[in-house]
């Protein structure tokens, strides 16, 4: 487990898994979020306020990967959208069959505006020598998801820190 696989040495750095969202950013889906967390911030209910404030309605920068929450299903799906693959693809090429997620860290660019349609890319940081931990045998990695708009301007980054591990006997 030392050395790290050539293939996932190619992945840092790179740019993948690009993808358009599903479907664009709407006032539905910002309403029912804010209300299941009771979220009564005048700029997301108020047309004045987010007239005055940002030039318009915006969408919660915090939702900001709920635009890429696959469906469970969607006619065409010939196999389970994941997000986050690449951490799934680690696990995977690593041998890794356990794993968390030790921290994430969004930065917030644009808004994100009702009608946008958003597209986003993942981009594997680092992957650590091998470690123990007390979960086990394994290796941290950092992913960076990147957000833009169909205008091509960033809204977004979540940064995430993951430690693949396989338990000790």
């Amino acid at each position: 487990m030392s050395e790290l696989p050539g293939e996932v040495q190619g992945w840092i750095g790179e740019r993948r898994y690009e993808v358009e969202g599903e479907f664009d950013v709407e006032r539905g889906y910002v309403f029912t979020t804010c209300a299941s967390v009771e979220n009564g911030n005048p700029l997301f209910w108020d047309e004045k306020t987010a007239n005055d404030l940002t030039d318009g309605w915006i969408a919660p920068p915090t939702m900001i990967s709920v635009w890429f929450r696959p469906h469970y299903w969607a006619p065409g799906r010939t196999e389970q959208a994941q997000p986050l693959q690449v951490h799934f693809d680690l696990k995977e090429e690593l041998d890794l069959p356990e794993a968390v997620m030790t921290d994430n860290t969004i930065t917030f660019g644009e808004p994100v505006r009702p009608g946008d349609r958003l597209k986003t890319w993942q981009v594997l940081r680092s992957v650590s020598a091998p470690k123990t931990t007390k979960l086990g045998k394994g290796r941290f990695w950092e992913i960076d998801v990147v957000y833009e708009n169909q205008k091509g301007e960033w809204v977004g980054t979540e940064s995430y820190t993951g430690f693949g591990y396989r338990r000790d006997a």
